[in-house]
């Protein structure tokens, strides 16, 4: 009875990681996107005038059009750069909550309003 040594380990297989990573960090930037256009609707007339794509939800519509613009063209811009390349995840994500938590606290009205 030859028994062969099980391993514990799972075989572990490298694939290029640029496509998510591109995808998390649009995602945070599109974030912080949403919280500055809705910081600059809200200070000035004029910008507010130009966000107003639909008058029923006033200038709503056009922070987030703008910021879901943004977040598409920064997501294929990255997509771009690192389809098929191995990029480092930890820097990425941490970046993306950053800009996920700035967008929540300038959303935040108390904040929101020092500008």
């Amino acid at each position: 009875m030859n028994a062969e040594p099980v391993s514990t380990s799972a075989k572990v297989m490298d694939f290029p990681t640029g496509s998510g990573a591109a995808a998390v960090l649009a995602a945070g930037i599109g974030s912080l996107m949403v919280a500055l256009f809705a910081i600059a609707a809200d200070q000035s007339a004029a910008i507010k005038s130009l966000m107003i794509f639909y008058k029923p939800t006033g200038p709503l519509s056009g922070v987030t059009t703008c910021a879901i613009a943004v977040w598409l063209i920064s997501w294929g811009i990255l997509e771009w750069r690192w389809r098929g390349r191995m990029i480092s995840l930890k820097p990425v994500c941490t970046a993306a909550l950053i800009l996920l938590g700035i967008s929540l606290l300038l959303t935040f009205p108390p904040i929101a309003d020092l500008f």
